[in-house]
Order: C-alpha cells, then structure tokens, then sequence
C-alpha cells in the first residue's frame, strides 16, 4: 500500500497540480504564434511525410529528417520566448523536472513494449511498425539515435513550446496534442500517430504542471532512444 501511495503521489506532483507560476502574454504576441504555428505544422507534416517515404538506408533519410527538425526548431524559436519549466519535489521545492520527465518516460515505454508484443502478433499492424524499423536495421545505428534525439528535443520545443503556448488555456493541452498527432498523418502509419497521441498527451501534462519544455523532453528522449534500442529485439521476440 505505501508503494501505492507513492506512485499516486508522484503521478499528482508531476501530471496534476501545477506549479505556480505567473505569465502573461499579449494578444498580439499570442496572434504571432499562431501564425507561425500554423504554417510550421503544415510545412512539418508534409516534410515528415517525405521523410518517411524514403527508401530504408538511404543517406537522404537522415537529411530529411534532420530538416524537419530544424523547421520545427525554427518555428519554436520564432514564435516567441520558449521557457524551460519547473516541478515540484516531494520535499515542496521545485526542480527542473528532469527525473520525473524520465521516470514518466520510462512509464510509458514499458507499456509500449507490452503492446509491441501484441501487435507483432497480427500481420495488418506489424506490417506498418516493420518499414519504421527498417530505417534503424539497414541504417548507422548511431545516426539514426543522433537523429531520433535530435527529433525528439525539436518537437518538444515546438509542440510542447510553441503550440501549446499559442492555444488558449482550455484547449492547449489536447489542441497541442492533436496537431502533433496530425503532424503525423502524411506518414500514412496509423501506429504512429497513436504514439504520437500518447506521447503527446502525457508531454502536455506535464507542460501544464511545469509551465515549461524541459520535463517533456526528458520524457521524449526516454521513450524515443527506449524504443529505438529495445523495440527491435520485443518486436522479434513477439513475432
């Protein structure tokens, strides 16, 4: 029971009750995010699209990929200040979020894994989650892991920064959510964008809780460098 009451302690201080903070934007700063936003993700989903379309092993994989991060940098950063955040700590001071961000991104790899072991059993659904892997198998492992975190921070800044920043408050964390889902949708793999939902709507939480990017992308980078290294090997076993 006290192993109980510690994980709901930890899920409240890191996903429900946000930090204080005071923050204030104007109403013209706001309409210049959203403008921004929206021909970032536009731009963004379609060059991800492009990106995945490339054949397994190809050198320009990496270089699309590596583009698409640099838009999503560019649109974070020129839509407007970007903040890192704070958590709070069982003692009652706050942090910078890290160890819960990976504690969380841990969570949510581990369930992953128990579900690629299912979805490797039926040939519709590992069909699709099959061609992503590709680009790790016949592919430099350690750019492929460059890229991945390269990705990973990039969308964090501008999904989880810029987007969320840029919606009103009691829509941002599923609007947020949502676009970065859609960003997806060009890749024509439904299983991505269902981790991107997932992914998503816990990094918007802990958006919410922390007011910043830094939890979120602890939490990206887990789950992302997780499942590039132990998604392989689960998938093969479940298969």
């Amino acid at each position: 029971m006290a192993a109980i009451a510690e994980f709901r302690a930890f899920l409240a201080a890191s996903l429900v009750t946000p930090v204080e903070r005071t923050r204030t934007e104007s109403v013209s700063a706001r309409r210049r995010r959203r403008v921004v936003v929206g021909v970032t993700v536009v731009l963004g989903a379609v060059g991800l699209g492009l990106a995945l379309a490339v054949r397994p092993g190809d050198p320009l994989f990496y270089l699309a990929s590596l583009g698409v991060a640099l838009l999503w940098i560019a649109g974070a950063i020129v839509s407007g200040p970007l903040h890192l955040g704070a958590a709070r700590t069982r003692s009652g001071d706050t942090s910078l979020g890290l160890l819960q961000g990976f504690l969380l991104g841990l969570l949510l790899l581990a369930v992953f894994l128990v579900g690629a072991l299912v979805v490797a059993q039926v040939p519709i659904l590992r069909g699709p989650v099959e061609g992503l892997l590709d680009h790790a198998r016949y592919g430099a492992l350690w750019v492929v892991a460059l890229v991945t975190a390269v990705n990973g921070i990039a969308e964090e800044l501008f999904f989880r920064g810029a987007v969320y920043a840029a919606l009103p408050p009691r829509i941002n964390a599923l609007g947020s959510t949502a676009l970065y889902a859609a960003s997806t949708l060009f890749s024509g793999v439904l299983l991505l964008t269902f981790a991107a939902i997932c992914l998503g709507l816990l990094t918007a939480a802990q958006r919410r809780v922390t007011g910043g990017v830094l939890g979120p992308i602890a939490s990206h980078l887990t789950w992302s460098m997780g499942m590039l290294f132990l998604l392989p090997p689960v998938f093969s076993l479940g298969g």
